[in-house]
């Protein structure tokens, strides 16, 4: 195993204290419990916060900041959070109008998010399961949340900025997850630094197709084909699931899970576009990159949004977070 590191314990932390060093007019980094919050929070508006294992950056602490989420918990690698930092992180932020938790369909996440709900009056949250991949997983009842949680996290944090109260934020959020679907492949495994071993063994000419992004198994194995061959699973995957209205306008978003060359992945966007159109729909917005990763695990995820008006301006409206910031 090579990587940057000091000692397994700390890296974390130490990964933690550089990203707020980088990001210090955005963000603030807490420590002793751990957590990420907007270097000046705004305190007259619905809080929200979200949070999961570490390794998928930039999601969630780079997602912190104006129009998106005000604050988030990181756990350990692959590991959820606890509830004293999701309590932390609502000391730090929560106001009058309420919090609302955005939470990914997995095991620990969900419970321990459970926990601080009820510790915390009047909290809400929105339970993010957007993988069509498979209907049960290793980490989940039910299917698992995936890069769809960006997309829940960019529409109604714009509707909290703008002063929307916490129940049409739910409602709102409720929406976009209906509308959201995603599918991913893998084409290597990733190395969990406390491992030091790559958590799956796949061939050479072997890619994993529906793959989670802890990297769990997904819907099969199978040889090493086009790009425009996978592509086309994956878009069925999703279209078979969604099944959008013909002449509808959606939100296209090529992830990558944090190996695989910016190159590649508009690669995988053109061959998904041109399938979207033939299937009668247009790609009104788009979005290409590493934003929900899996450690170096090479590979990537489609998600497909429906989107109405509301969505489409939410999405529109400025953010500016480390890892996301258009129009401020």
């Amino acid at each position: 195993m090579k990587k940057f590191l000091n000692d397994v314990d700390d890296m974390l932390s130490e990964s933690l204290r550089g990203f707020g060093a980088a990001q210090a007019d955005i963000v603030a980094v807490h420590d002793d419990p751990m957590f990420v919050t907007r270097a000046a929070p705004r305190r007259d508006k619905v809080a929200l916060i979200s949070g999961g294992g570490s390794g998928h950056e930039p999601l969630h602490a780079g997602f912190v900041g104006t129009g998106m989420l005000d604050a988030a918990c990181p756990g350990q690698v692959f590991t959820s959070p606890t509830p004293d930092q999701m309590m932390a992180a609502a000391e730090a932020v929560a106001s009058d109008a309420g919090v609302l938790w955005i939470v990914k369909n997995y095991s620990g996440d969900v419970m321990n998010f459970e926990m601080a709900q009820e510790m915390v009056d009047g909290s809400q949250s929105l339970l993010v399961n957007d993988d069509v991949a498979v209907e049960d997983s290793t980490y989940t009842a039910g299917r698992r949340g995936v890069a769809g949680t960006l997309i829940v996290e960019k529409i109604v944090g714009a509707a909290a900025e703008e002063g929307a109260g916490l129940d049409a934020c739910v409602a709102l959020g409720n929406r976009v997850i209906a509308a959201t679907r995603s599918f991913g492949v893998a084409l290597t495994s990733c190395t969990v630094p406390a491992a030091g071993t790559p958590t799956f063994d796949i061939g050479d000419n072997e890619i994993e197709m529906g793959v989670g992004i802890h990297g769990e198994p997904g819907r099969h194995r199978e040889p090493l084909g086009t790009a425009d061959a996978i592509a086309g699973q994956m878009m069925e995957a999703i279209l078979s699931d969604l099944a959008p209205a013909a002449g509808g306008k959606v939100l296209f978003l090529v992830n990558g899970f944090g190996g695989t060359p910016l190159m590649e992945l508009d690669l995988m966007y053109g061959a998904g576009a041109k399938l979207l159109s033939d299937h009668g729909l247009t790609f009104s917005r788009s979005l290409v990159g590493n934003y929900v990763t899996s450690l170096e695990m090479a590979g990537c995820s489609f998600t497909v949004t429906a989107l109405d008006d509301e969505m489409t301006r939410l999405w529109d409206a400025p953010v500016h977070t480390a890892a996301l910031r258009w129009g401020c």
